[in-house]
């Protein structure tokens, strides 16, 4: 299968290059191969590769000599280190050059793929990195995070607020509300953005593996650990890890997630020694970790050291204003000839519960876009469940979520209903009563209320006035 990425393998062993090559070959990758560090250096001026494996101890320059200079060429391409020897200093020292990992000789073949692929995919992250930021830079102050309702501007004043200092934050909402945009957001107009933002599902990972993951391992930790690898917090130094559906981290992780957060260090599986921890943590997750403390499944301990800074995201039904921005965002994004939705559909979709929250929403529009040859997205484009809003169900729908959005009282839901078909029946009380399906007299009744109610107003603000 290829993989269409590119390698150098440096090493002054011609047998050892020869093996690698073959190996690297094999999995789909493009090789080439250098003698030592200043042939390797030569080649890396001409052409722009993925990835640079180099042997550390060559004659002439050193792998970790190359690191330095690689990095005035070429200072975004990632380098691993082999060395013969797998003493902490020579790692210390190339990490601190610049390398991005190192794997001790001798190795499995499968240790060193292992080894190759968490680089590249540690690449193609940080590039994926610099593109947002670039998205982010190009769009609205807060690129990605999309809205003008009253919730959507207090969480923005908050993103503020919070971007330029490293106390930890969680995000919660339902699944779908743009929780991951928020971090995002945070993470890149912050202090912090030009370091990386590092993100872990911790409901997709298996426990057994999940701690190496976060923490790395050392060789030998366990059975099959051929080589040591860094773990996620180490991947984020100086950056963010954002950690999604943390209400799914198992107990018997949570506290050692709890110790790192509070030593700002960690210790690799099988590892003794403390490594330094500078990164900032937010966490999102979908569930209620009140009612997942009080049935002993989250540590109230790890719940309020995560907890610094909350930010609740409301779903998308309690905040229909924010789906027209949000429709002409998604239509740029899955459209590149200026395609446009018609009045009607726009309705429909204001007027839809959205349960699936904005993932939902764009769901949708995709898919309209895909299936439609119009300029306009068009009413009929849309899903048949999405509401009618001119059908007395759409309609209801809408009155309902107004009155509950606003908190009215059951009263002042009657008088604004009884106002607005007085007003379609031109203040004929007879016809009005007919729809309301009342006696006409209780609307006189109503009215005399009114109007005493009135007075009574009017006249306790005049003595206020004149005391």
């Amino acid at each position: 299968m290829a993989k269409h990425q590119s390698l150098i393998v440096v090493d002054d062993d011609q047998a050892m290059r020869e093996m690698l090559s073959v190996l690297f070959r094999k999995e789909g990758y493009a090789v080439r191969e250098a003698a030592s560090a200043d042939e390797a250096l030569e080649l890396v001026r001409d052409t722009e590769f993925d990835l640079v494996l180099s042997d550390i101890k060559m004659p002439g320059k050193s792998g970790i000599q190359m690191v330095g200079e690689l990095r005035t060429i070429r200072p975004e391409t990632p380098v691993v280190l082999m060395t013969a020897f797998g003493s902490i200093d020579s790692a210390v020292e190339a990490m601190q050059a610049g390398a991005l990992d190192y794997i001790t000789k001798p190795f499995e073949p499968e240790a060193v793929l292992l080894t190759l692929e968490r680089a590249l995919e540690r690449r193609a992250l940080e590039q994926e990195n610099r593109r947002l930021r670039r998205a982010v830079d190009r769009t609205s102050q807060f690129g990605e995070l999309i809205g003008e309702s009253p919730a959507m501007r207090d969480i923005f004043a908050l993103v503020r607020r919070v971007a330029h200092n490293r106390s930890n934050v969680l995000i919660t909402g339902e699944s779908g509300t743009g929780k991951e945009v928020v971090a995002r957001t945070i993470h890149y107009h912050g202090n912090r953005a030009e370091k990386p933002l590092v993100p872990i599902n911790c409901s997709a990972i298996p426990e057994g593996l999940l701690e190496s993951e976060l923490f790395g391992h050392v060789r030998g930790a366990f059975t099959g650990a051929h080589t040591s690898k860094r773990g996620l917090f180490e991947d984020a130094r100086g950056g963010t890890l954002f950690l999604d559906e943390i209400g799914d981290l198992p107990l018997s992780l949570q506290g050692k997630l709890l110790r790192a957060l509070q030593d700002r260090e960690i210790r690799p599986v099988g590892g003794n020694k403390a490594i330094p921890a500078d990164v900032r943590i937010i966490a999102a997750t979908n569930q209620n970790l009140r009612k997942a403390m009080e049935s002993g499944r989250f540590r109230e301990d790890l719940y309020y050291r995560l907890n610094v800074i909350p930010i609740e995201i409301p779903p998308l039904r309690e905040r229909p204003e924010d789906i027209p921005p949000l429709v002409q965002a998604f239509v740029e994004r899955h459209s590149d000839n200026g395609r446009g939705v018609s009045p009607a559909a726009m309705q429909r979709l204001i007027h839809a519960e959205w349960k699936g929250n904005a993932r939902e929403l764009e769901n949708t529009i995709e898919r309209a876009l895909a299936l439609s040859d119009s300029k306009e997205i068009q009413a009929e484009d849309l899903p048949l469940e999405l509401p009618d809003p001119a059908s007395s169900l759409g309609s209801g729908r809408v009155l309902i979520r107004s009155a509950a959005l606003r908190k009215l009282s059951l009263r002042e839901i009657e008088d604004l209903y009884i106002d607005e078909i007085l007003e379609s029946t031109g203040g004929n009380k007879v016809q009005a009563a007919k729809v309301l399906g009342i006696d006409r007299k209780t609307l006189y009744r109503r009215a005399e209320r009114t109007a005493a109610e009135t007075m009574r107003a009017t006249g306790a603000a005049i003595g206020g006035a004149r005391g």
